[in-house]
């Protein structure tokens, strides 16, 4: 309820007043993908993911420009929940992310999809469209982790 909550809390001022503003909710890729393992995580982000869109929307048509609302979408990042003392290689600082995030929103970005040392953009991005097109091709859901798709699935991410 958190992203909820700072919404009802900041926007309608934001709207109200005659200064640019900011939104930034924090998704998760496991809100586009759905991995097996954490359905209430992914559910959440999930919402987050719908929420920000329709936020954004909304804050165009009430605001033009001035007012804008963006989904960060983080990699594996290094914070005081992932239980480490230690920085694991693959993950980025808070800070790398902050700054790719203002990066992102300064070049106009709605969706900022953050990198980390361990997958790229190019990597998520067809993972994403593997998990859209579930939809759309009618396969089974999660068919990424389906025993029956597994090989199509390596063969879709091989692919140039």
């Amino acid at each position: 309820m958190g992203v909820l909550h700072g919404v009802q809390a900041f926007v309608p001022a934001m709207v109200e007043g005659e200064r640019p503003g900011v939104v930034i909710n924090t998704g998760s890729k496991q809100g586009i993908t759905s991995p097996p393992g954490n359905p209430a995580y992914n559910l959440s982000k999930a919402g987050v993911r719908s929420y920000t869109e329709s936020l954004g929307q909304a804050l165009r048509e009430a605001t033009g420009t001035r007012v804008s609302a963006h989904l960060l979408i983080p990699g594996f990042t290094h914070t005081g929940m992932t239980g480490r003392a230690e920085k694991p290689d693959a993950a980025w600082t808070a800070e790398q992310v902050a700054d790719f995030a203002l990066e992102r929103v300064g070049a106009g970005d709605f969706y900022i999809l953050c990198p980390d040392n361990d997958v790229d953009r190019a990597t998520d991005e067809k993972r994403m469209r593997w998990a859209m097109d579930d939809i759309i091709e009618n396969r089974p859901a999660l068919s990424r982790w389906h025993p029956d798709y597994k090989a199509a699935f390596d063969r879709f991410m091989a692919e140039g």
